[in-house]
């Protein structure tokens, strides 16, 4: 029964041990970041200098940045209306149905580079479905391919 008291007085102050620790590595973290010391404009300024692989590279850094990243959606905004050019109707499909800037890329990113190169006829000369290149392919909806016919037909 003693043991058994001793055991768990040991685990609390051990506890409470840890969590002063975690408190204050969490500090002095915090002190490192400047998402938490800059006012928000400046942080943003200093975000939207990002392109989209080190903006989301940003968003996994820390769960300050993540938030910051995250639920900014104007830090987005500019790289969709880029997209924008080769997925015009995806881009507005996907506004009308109230999408935030953050999940209309996460949405079309993939779709736009894929559209982009199949628009501008880099598979025009593909002799079969083996020619493919199978890791860069994108499912695509009905128009999208319509979209790519037409291109097709013209050349």
């Amino acid at each position: 029964m003693q043991k058994n008291s001793k055991r768990n007085n040991n685990s609390r102050v051990s506890g409470i041990e840890l969590n002063s620790v975690d408190a204050e590595k969490e500090k002095k973290e915090s002190q490192n970041n400047f998402v938490e010391l800059l006012p928000p404009e400046v942080t943003f300024k200093i975000f939207s200098q990002l392109d989209i692989q080190s903006l989301c590279r940003a968003s996994v850094t820390c769960r300050s940045w993540n938030n910051t990243v995250r639920n900014s959606d104007s830090l987005w905004k500019p790289h969709c209306l880029t997209l924008r050019a080769v997925c015009q109707r995806e881009i507005d499909d996907d506004l009308e149905s109230g999408y935030s800037w953050r999940v209309i890329l996460l949405r079309n990113y993939q779709k736009s580079k894929v559209k982009h190169e199949w628009l501008s006829g880099r598979y025009s000369n593909i002799c079969s479905p083996l020619s493919l290149p199978e890791k860069i392919m994108y499912p695509m909806d009905v128009d999208t391919w319509g979209e790519i016919l037409e291109a097709e037909l013209e050349r």
